[in-house]
């Protein structure tokens, strides 16, 4: 039996969601860090600010995946798509979670500005969902798209010695293809072009300020 939720169930459920998502203490689906068994890396003092600069910003990242998915759950009216947005919400709380102890483990800390990305992402998510499912898996497979790209980037601009953040990001890189491909599955249509473009826009906005700040 289903347990049914109030309207002030679902509300402390959100808020504890966008917590969560914001602090960085997101529900996992429990998968082990994908650089526990790997040695200790032997980075200059540069090397090493810059290797967590890189991964502050994949946190980031992550912090507007968390939103992004939040809010397009919100938004659709199919359970089918619902359930994949938890899934994938899931999944992109193993990358959230794994970005921040690598970030602990370079010295560093995370973005500053992760409410206003999260805030962003989230009403940016909700508007998609609301104006239509095929729409908001669109919008949703052209951010894999994207980001499947930029993770791709950004293992070139580590450091050679970083291996453990590339091992983070290239297993990250494979979960975002996936949910790419399951968003085409589940019926998302192309985006215009100048709506891609906007995109990636915002996209350099958050990987050049997430670097410093």
């Amino acid at each position: 039996m289903h347990r049914q939720y109030s309207i002030f169930d679902k509300m402390c459920l959100n808020i504890d969601s966008a917590l969560r998502g914001i602090c960085g203490t997101p529900h996992t689906t429990g998968r082990p860090y994908p650089a526990k068994s790997m040695p200790t890396d032997i980075l200059t003092e540069n090397q090493r600010k810059h290797a967590a600069s890189l991964m502050r910003i994949n946190h980031t990242g992550e912090v507007c995946a968390q939103a992004l998915y939040h809010g397009q759950g919100l938004a659709t009216r199919r359970t089918d798509i619902q359930q994949k947005m938890q899934d994938a919400m899931l999944e992109e709380g193993d990358h959230l979670a794994w970005c921040q102890t690598r970030i602990k483990e370079l010295g560093s800390h995370t973005s500053y500005l992760n409410p206003f990305w999260y805030l962003n992402s989230f009403m940016i998510g909700l508007t998609a969902g609301l104006i239509g499912d095929q729409w908001s898996l669109g919008f949703l497979a052209e951010t894999e798209t994207q980001v499947v790209k930029h993770l791709e980037n950004q293992i070139a601009l580590l450091p050679e010695q970083d291996q453990k953040s590339a091992a983070i990001l290239k297993t990250m890189q494979i979960d975002e293809a996936q949910h790419h491909d399951d968003a085409i599955t589940a019926g998302a249509v192309e985006l215009p072009k100048f709506i891609k473009k906007l995109m990636g826009i915002a996209s350099t906005v958050m990987v050049k300020t997430s670097y410093w700040i």
